[in-house]
């Protein structure tokens, strides 16, 4: 490398990171200095690359680095093609985006794959090209720059593990390239595999079975832990490493302020272990951050760890070698549909209880619903103290999300079902599994007042966590489950696209009435994104407990910062409870806007309060 090219900003962002960027590489990829130079020119290329528009942003966040930790960051995540057709479309609604309050956008994975073999976008075949039908690399930088005008972060997800079998590497690998081969796990026959599967999970045991597929055209056998499709690749190599990194930086460079990595704990595989998780992916992360710090520092890295949060935390790495900016909070979203259906807040308690005990400066994403489905990874060894055993216990959470269990206004579809394990995963938008559908369906008057009510109640739950709350694109019209992706022959055969329908846009137009389900559900998310920002208890440097309750049906948060202590509080019964606010006192209702006693207090069934004490002691 020829540092005496390099201007002064950029040599001082590397100089902060060169010693241990220099010794993490060298340690993962022995001592390889050839690799190593080539990735430093790589990023010093990056940087020239890096517009000036994109500079002043990093030097604004660089001077306010807790910017996406403000109460004020409500996020949505959509599709481009459902929500507006193209990436221009997406343009022409950002009006209607900044009135949802929304000021994080998500869009799902819009890079060029294979029409009926991406895997909703998760097969790439070219990380430098947006998939045709909805636009080009220059209508993306277009869209980020109007969004940064409008205050708009950009999100995008960056599939890390494994390309498209379309992808040119791959391409090449088929054809014997023996440089592209080794960007591959590819074997001459299944011995190494078979051992690999001794150890290795299945991620789709029943739709996509094993981690490894036979490929024809070379007469051996590929690893491909997701889908037969999707050639994992092997960051052992350096040349992978490096490539997917540049790969990485040109989304940024186009104007992507947060780049989620997809499924970033499977990125390492070593044979006898599980593959999962690994301290060589802590590395990788590591130096990827490191990159991002010095090409590119206001861009944020979002991990995609969909485990426990044991195996969640230590993604965020330590306060000096810090790894993700932000992570999911993907076990509460199980917990609070496990809770829904249950009507008991015990386990939800529990798995909140570790999430408060975390360091404060790690920051959640949020959410009720994604475009994915939801897996029941729940705590059974806590939930067998209460005489819980997984499967009929998995079962009973399906039939009754499915609307199967009689009196269940649920209605979700299975997705993934084995009926043989007994297990299966579920789908539905928010709105359908809460009650919602069902009730406009049989014209229940009653019964929508208490789904809507719901549907509310979840979401002020959602903003009262500590972290970014993610909406996902038609919730805040308490948009319904889309059926008809049953006659599409290629999405009838994945149950998540139930609730992957096109945004109804006639429906949106009724947000402004308050007499129709829409306008309900809009002008409620609005609410609770004003209180939210509104108030300091809800930022990201309060104190946050589980409030004393009376009741395994009732949850109740506590936070308190700079002389303003709120309860929050939510009954998942079908009755009043009493709220048992520990010390008692005069607090403001902030939904009701009225000031209350605590003495005699009910939580309504099915709802939530929000009761701010503004005089309180630190």
């Amino acid at each position: 490398m020829d540092k005496s090219k390099w201007d002064a900003t950029f040599a001082a962002r590397f100089a902060r990171h060169e010693d241990e960027l220099q010794w993490l590489y060298c340690e993962l990829y022995h001592g390889d200095m050839q690799a190593y130079d080539y990735f430093v020119n790589m990023l010093h290329r990056a940087w020239l690359d890096r517009p000036e528009a994109l500079r002043a942003i990093d030097a604004r966040r660089e001077d306010d680095p807790d910017w996406y930790r403000g109460h004020d960051m409500t996020g949505m995540l959509m599709y481009v093609k459902a929500f507006a057709g193209t990436l221009n479309g997406v343009r022409e609604k950002l009006d209607y985006i900044q009135d949802c309050g929304v000021n994080y956008l998500h869009l799902m994975p819009l890079l060029e794959s294979p029409e009926g073999r991406s895997d909703g976008g998760y097969a790439v075949s070219d990380f430098r090209k947006v998939q045709p039908e909805l636009g080009t690399m220059d209508d993306l930088a277009a869209l980020a720059g109007d969004c940064h005008g409008r205050g708009i972060a950009l999100c995008l997800d960056f599939v890390m593990n494994h390309t498209s079998e379309d992808h040119e590497w791959a391409r090449r690998a088929r054809k014997g390239d023996p440089t592209d081969m080794a960007r591959y796990f590819i074997y001459d026959n299944w011995i190494v595999p078979d051992e690999y599967e001794r150890t290795v999970p299945q991620v789709f045991p029943t739709t996509a079975p094993g981690n490894f597929s036979w490929c024809e055209a070379l007469h051996k056998v590929v690893m491909t832990t997701f889908w037969p499709y999707q050639w994992d690749l092997n960051y052992a190599n350096p040349m992978v490493f490096n490539d997917m990194t540049d790969n990485m930086l040109y989304l940024c460079n186009r104007g992507v302020d947060i780049i989620r990595l997809d499924a970033v704990p499977y990125i390492w595989k070593s044979l006898g272990t599980n593959c999962r998780n690994l301290p060589q992916v802590h590395s990788l992360v590591r130096m990827m951050r490191m990159a991002c710090e010095i090409v590119c520092p206001g861009t944020l890295l979002l991990g995609e760890v969909v485990m426990a949060p044991d195996k969640v935390a230590p993604y965020f790495g330590s306060v000096y070698k810090p790894e993700c900016h932000m992570l999911y909070n993907v076990t509460t979203m199980a917990s609070i549909w496990h809770t829904v259906a249950t009507r008991d807040v015990r386990l939800l308690r529990n798995q909140l209880e570790q999430v408060f005990a975390l360091p404060g400066q790690y920051t959640f994403l949020n959410y009720l619903r994604c475009h994915d489905d939801i897996g029941w990874g729940l705590d059974y060894d806590y939930l067998g103290q209460f005489g819980q055993s997984e499967i009929p216990h998995k079962k009973y959470l399906n039939d009754y999300l499915t609307g199967k269990w009689p009196g269940s206004p649920a209605r979700g579809e299975l997705y993934n079902d084995d009926p043989r394990l007994g297990d299966a995963r579920l789908c539905g938008t928010t709105a359908s599994l809460c009650g919602v559908q069902s009730a406009l369906e049989n014209g229940d008057g009653r019964a929508l007042d208490q789904a809507l009510t719901l549907d509310i109640a979840l979401h002020a739950l959602m903003f009262t966590l500590s972290g970014v709350p993610v909406l996902y694109s038609g919730d805040e019209i308490a948009q319904l489950n889309d059926d008809t992706y049953h006659d599409d022959p290629l999405k009838a055969g994945d149950s998540r696209y139930l609730h992957r329908g096109d945004m109804d846009w006639s429906a949106a137009e009724r947000r402004g009435d308050g007499s129709t389900p829409q306008g309900r559900m809009f002008d409620a998310v609005k609410r609770l994104e004003a209180l939210r920002a509104e108030h300091a208890a809800f930022g990201a440097d309060a104190g946050v407990r589980l409030a004393n309750a009376v009741d395994d049906s009732l949850l109740g948060i506590e936070r308190r910062v700079k002389g303003e202590r709120l309860i929050a509080l939510f009954n998942f019964s079908e009755w009043p409870k009493p709220a048992g606010i520990e010390g008692g006192g005069s607090f403001t209702d902030l939904w009701a806007g009225s000031r209350v006693r605590a003495e005699g207090l009910t939580v309504p069934a099915g709802d939530f309060l929000w009761l701010l004490d503004a005089g309180a002691e630190d």
